[in-house]
């Protein structure tokens, strides 16, 4: 089980004239909505220099927010496998960074092998018959997104500000792109330096309003929250409906002087129907909480369908899948 106590030094940035010449116009998938920037899908095969660009900055930014796989770079056997997951990047012109990124891959491109999916969340967690028959093949697998860090704070100006909302804007793309697609299924971390009765605080609140009654994900090893999950849950129990009890919750989590994570309250603010499927302990990544999530494209708020998703033109792009 590695702890990654003798972390390798971070490979040196990719120099920017091999990620422009790999950034080409056929695999650009949209112009953001805000900030000027663009979005592209690329994968290790074709594109090694922006692979391993991306790879550097996922660790840096995983590392320093206390996980990462200790490595040189962050690249895995689910970024070159055949056919390998893909990567959604925002591009900024202008600066000649790449801000943030998703990698993900569909369900069509996903391989079953004796009731298990080769996606990256196998190894935490298992997935019920009903759900690899009946919503994996239309579903789009999520994980590994990131914000680098000088874009994460708004110190960094407009560029910042939009940062994460141009990722959405590239995965309601992929979903015009894939209109088959139904469900996107991806997850959420938390870090072992987050407070722990904030942590249990809110995946009570997860489970208690985005349940998952059908019983289609379970974690292999659940987290152990450490206190009597109906005590902290009649903290949040006055509320009783969904916005008060995100205001006692909110106010819970400031008060230690700490946010609640910003991915949370992005998937949170996209769809009320969202599944909350538990949370296991990644031990190969720094022994972070990963909890697993799932989103159904055609309940997601209309007005962020109208913002992300209607704003792309599938003919605006060369890309064919």
């Amino acid at each position: 089980m590695p702890t990654h106590t003798l972390k390798e030094e971070i490979i040196a940035p990719v120099p920017v004239e091999q990620l422009e010449a790999e950034l080409t116009p056929e695999r650009m998938l949209r112009r953001t909505n805000k900030g000027g920037n663009e979005i592209y899908v690329v994968d290790g095969h074709t594109c090694p220099a922006v692979m391993q660009e991306l790879g550097r900055l996922r660790e840096i930014t995983f590392r320093g927010a206390g996980g990462g796989t200790g490595k040189s770079v962050d690249i895995d056997e689910f970024d070159l496998m055949d056919p390998p997951c893909r990567q959604l990047l925002v591009w900024d012109p202008e600066a000649k960074l790449i801000l943030g990124g998703y990698r993900f891959i569909t369900g069509s491109e996903i391989k079953v092998e004796r009731g298990v999916p080769r996606i990256a969340t196998a190894h935490m967690f298992k997935f019920a018959p009903k759900f690899i028959t009946d919503l994996l093949p239309f579903t789009i697998e999520l994980g590994r997104s990131f914000v680098r860090p000088e874009y994460q704070s708004s110190k960094a100006g407009a560029k910042a500000l939009y940062a994460l909302d141009n990722l959405w804007d590239g995965l309601g793309a992929l979903t015009v792109m894939h209109p088959n697609i139904k469900y996107l299924f991806g997850k959420f971390t938390m870090y072992p330096s987050y407070n722990r009765h904030c942590r249990n605080l809110l995946l009570c609140f997860l489970h208690k309003h985005f349940p998952d009654r059908l019983g289609l994900v379970e974690p292999i090893t659940p987290i152990e929250m450490g206190e009597d999950e109906s005590k902290v849950l009649a903290e949040l129990m006055p509320g009783g409906d969904f916005k008060e009890d995100y205001r006692i919750l909110n106010a819970a989590i400031r008060a230690q002087g700490i946010n609640i994570p910003p991915l949370v309250n992005a998937y949170m603010s996209l769809s009320p129907s969202m599944r909350m499927f538990g949370t296991a302990i990644n031990h190969e990544f720094g022994n972070v909480e990963e909890s697993a999530i799932m989103l159904t494209i055609d309940e997601i708020y209309d007005a962020k369908k109208k913002r992300h998703i209607d704003t792309f033109d599938p003919a605006s792009t060369s890309l064919t899948n």
